[in-house]
């Protein structure tokens, strides 16, 4: 299979973005993030790994009740990162239309 480019990874990684903020604040595991975009479980994983480097998402390490996941791994944005995003998502109107 031919590497994709580096904007499809661009694309891809919106699609991620994207995806997390609809869910925030919960964080979800990466097999959902995959499901839901469509796209090998490694091949996400690397591009969220990617995505943490530039502190973009933020890796959750424990479950609900304070203990460490072992094999499995939670992601959602950053603070900034959905501060950012929000500011760029069309207004909504909070009353409702007569």
């Amino acid at each position: 299979m031919p590497p994709l480019s580096q904007q499809k990874k661009d694309k891809i990684t919106e699609q991620i973005l994207h995806h997390l903020f609809t869910v925030s604040p919960q964080a979800i595991f990466t097999v959902h993030i995959s499901k839901e975009i469509a796209r090998d479980e490694e091949f996400t994983l690397a591009l969220l790994k990617e995505l943490k480097h530039r502190q973009i998402i933020v890796e959750v390490t424990k479950n609900a009740s304070g203990k460490d996941y072992l094999k499995r791994r939670r992601w959602r944005l950053s603070n900034e990162a959905y501060e950012a995003y929000k500011k760029h998502q069309p207004k909504q109107s909070t009353q409702p239309s007569s």
